[in-house]
């Protein structure tokens, strides 16, 4: 569509440019700094370190930003010009003439066809100086009439300073599907491989490092999954005995492993959404094996056979189970078909405590069963029929909830309009606050303002606000 209009665009009018990397991601960003060297020499270090950098594995966009091009000014003196009678306008175009790459021909050599092209071409302010220009039929060298000087673009497109100092940034990004902790572990390497090689006097310096954020937060998750993995051992054990906690504490495992393979087959990685939900469902997918183990001991200390205990575990809590795994997966629907951002992010969190549970229920109706047949002894004690002094207490409790049910029911609906109205005073949020440790501040001038304007601002900010603070470990702008 922009095609078709643009020959309706004024004359002159350049573009319009399509923009399509505004979403490019870099996780890691360098300061490249050096005492002593010039801009260009900074920029070929800072070059041969994004060369080596593109042979990491998974690596992916690799950008410098803040480097300075350099340029060949010519200073014309208007003085000698008239002297000489020409104008500037033709000794440009003569030079552009001169530098233009044209067809020079061929050779013919058998079955080869080489192409020739004329050198003379403009590489260096020393090519420049020693042009002849023919103006007017007449000639006469470049340097009579223009001061020729190597410099750097002015005004620059971008410039970039790391704690106040000029330096070049290197931003790396990785490719979509890999994995970010080991990516930045190789990345790591070869800095170090590219800090040995650098001159003395020049320091790279970590700008950005998300690896190491992803790999903290992973982690911190990693050590709570474990946790409730060994509170729910631990309960089951101590609640169910040893041999029957035995059972349960192997199907955890079980479940987790064949949702780790259902994850790994779908494409959902070990983030912080999906760990979450392994959490969330950890004190879920052990309730049917509980029930399944509870059932077979049941039946054991009545006086069946364990064949028929586990028969007896499949014919009589199967469905009633599947249908209650379903209602709890079916809560959480909303959160997986959410249209929303938010919805985008947490889809795992549907996804994995969905296939969790479903396998839960699979493992408890079929492979607990089993393992019960293993594990238990083939013939238990039945409990006394005396109960114990928590049993006594509760039936005792029980009884008086009963006796007084219109109490009960009040006291129960006060309580919950209670929680309803207490909800207001629990803080409302969904996404925590980020644990990166950069804070970003976006300055904006006016529109018209230059980019030395821009810098003087920014170094000014820098020296009054951030030089010298104790809270503050880097800052680049």
């Amino acid at each position: 569509m922009i095609a078709d209009i643009q020959a309706d665009f004024p004359s002159g009018v350049v573009g319009p440019f399509f923009n399509d990397r505004f979403g490019d991601v870099y996780g890691n960003i360098f300061a490249f700094t050096g005492d002593g060297l010039s801009q260009r020499q900074l920029r070929d270090l800072v070059e041969g370190a994004r060369t080596k950098i593109l042979t990491v594995p998974d690596v992916g966009k690799v950008e410098i930003v803040g480097a300075q091009n350099e340029a060949i000014f010519l200073e014309f003196s208007t003085r000698k010009i008239a002297a000489l009678g020409i104008d500037r306008s033709s000794i440009i175009s003569t030079l552009q003439a001169q530098n233009a790459v044209t067809q020079s021909g061929f050779i013919e050599a058998g079955p080869e066809r080489i192409a020739l092209r004329v050198g003379g071409r403009f590489i260096s302010e020393e090519s420049l100086r020693a042009i002849n220009l023919r103006v007017n039929d007449r000639f006469f060298p470049l340097t009579d009439v223009a001061t020729i000087t190597r410099g750097y673009v002015d005004p620059p497109t971008s410039l970039f300073r790391f704690n106040g100092k000029p330096a070049i940034a290197l931003t790396v990004g990785m490719k979509a599907g890999g994995n970010l902790v080991d990516f930045g572990k190789a990345l790591e390497k070869m800095i170090a491989e590219v800090t040995q090689d650098i001159p003395v006097g020049t320091s790279v310096e970590r700008v950005s490092d998300q690896p190491a954020v992803v790999d903290e937060a992973v982690s911190s998750f990693t050590h709570a999954l474990f946790e409730a993995i060994a509170i729910v051992l631990a309960i089951s054990f101590v609640s169910l005995g040893m041999r029957a906690g035995l059972v349960v504490a192997i199907s955890i495992p079980l479940v987790l492993a064949i949702t780790f393979l259902v994850m790994q087959y779908t494409g959902i990685s070990l983030q912080r959404i999906s760990l979450g939900a392994l959490i969330i469902a950890l004190g879920l997918l052990v309730d049917d094996a509980m029930i399944a183990v509870e059932m077979m001991v049941a039946r054991l200390e009545v006086g069946d056979s364990l064949e028929k205990a586990a028969t007896h575990v499949y014919t009589s809590t199967a469905f009633p189970m599947l249908t209650g795994t379903l209602v709890t997966v079916a809560s959480f629907i909303p959160v997986g078909f959410n249209s929303s951002s938010a919805g985008e992010f947490v889809f795992s969190l549907f996804v994995v405590i969905a296939v969790s549970l479903i396998v839960s229920w699979v493992v408890a109706v079929l492979f607990t069963p089993l393992l019960g047949v293993t594990i238990l002894p083939k013939t238990m004690k039945k409990h006394a029929d005396h109960k114990g002094w928590f049993a006594a207490a509760f039936a005792r409790i029980l009884h008086l909830c009963l006796r007084w049910r219109w109490v009960t029911i009040a006291v129960t609906v006060a309580v919950f309009a209670l929680s309803v109205a207490g909800m207001s005073l629990v803080q409302q949020q969904f996404f925590p606050s980020s644990d990166r440790p950069e804070l970003i501040v976006d300055w904006n001038l006016p529109h018209n303002s230059s980019i030395s304007e821009t810098s003087r601002q920014m170094a000014r900010f820098e020296q009054e606000k951030l030089a010298g603070n104790p809270d503050i470990d880097h800052w680049s702008t």
